[in-house]
């Protein structure tokens, strides 16, 4: 299995974490979410994966968040999924999946314990 790593050049930590891998002698598979939008069933399954919350997966700070109303109590997990998958800004990153167990790599360090 290799080593993909949800990525956006745009944000320091995550251009950390591709460092580090790298550094580790992996080249991982590089998904732009924000160019290339997971699809609700792939935000599913990430979230199982690595056993989080579609909250958790939230990043309010240079994103839509506030825009489109992610903060609302109310919603329920299936719509911030859907919210995700139509609009991938605000999905935090990096989010790196290895054989080890998905992740979500802040601090960067994090990603050390899964390579």
């Amino acid at each position: 299995m290799a080593v993909v790593i949800w990525h956006n050049p745009k944000c320091a930590t995550s251009r950390k974490v591709l460092d580090m891998i790298r550094a580790a002698g992996v080249e991982p598979v590089i998904v732009d979410y924000v160019k290339t939008p997971p699809k609700a069933a792939e935000i599913r399954a990430l979230l199982k994966e690595a056993g989080l919350k579609p909250r958790d997966l939230l990043r309010r700070r240079g994103t839509p968040y506030d825009d489109l109303g992610l903060d609302d109590r109310r919603l329920t997990d299936a719509a911030l999924i859907a919210a995700m998958a139509e609009h991938p800004i605000p999905i935090e990153r990096p989010v790196v999946r290895p054989r080890k167990g998905t992740r979500l790599c802040r601090p960067p360090e994090t990603v050390k314990a899964i390579l």
